[in-house]
């Protein structure tokens, strides 16, 4: 795995951050975060991001997980926090990117990508303007890219 490009490692490129406390049910036997863990520790973040956008759904659409990335690039421990930071990255026709980092004493100890499918009755649909502008607003900063 090629190491993410610097800006993703700044929690300044996100608009948005998160504290997540750690548990110790999130210990795997070697005594840090495990991997399942680290997913809804992301999941969690993505959640309060979707909710602080202010775009809770657009008339009658649903949002549907497509995809999921992790990146786990140093182990992570209980019962230090993670500080996810969080943004908008790339936005399609009917789907978007949210991007997130985790991190742990100011060190990037993961990152995840998420894409994000509109749905409508009858399958994926196209974003509606308005939605669309509040996706844009939300967008990372890509630092020194």
């Amino acid at each position: 795995m090629a190491r993410p490009e610097a800006w993703r490692l700044d929690p300044a490129s996100y608009p948005h951050r998160t504290v997540i406390q750690t548990r110790f049910q999130d210990l795997d036997p070697l005594g840090h975060i495990n991997n399942v863990a680290m997913a809804g520790l992301f999941e969690t973040a993505r959640v309060r991001f979707n909710r602080a956008m202010g775009l809770a759904g657009w008339h009658g659409h649903r949002w549907l997980v497509a995809n999921i990335t992790l990146n786990y690039l140093a182990e992570s421990y209980f019962p230090e926090d993670l500080e996810v930071a969080t943004g908008i990255g790339q936005v399609g026709t009917r789907s978007w990117q949210i991007l997130s980092a985790g991190f742990q004493k100011d060190e990037c100890v993961a990152t995840c990508d998420a894409v994000i499918v509109m749905s409508g009755g009858g399958g994926a649909t196209a974003l509606a303007e308005d939605f669309r502008a509040g996706l844009e607003a939300n967008r990372v900063i890509r630092i020194g890219a």
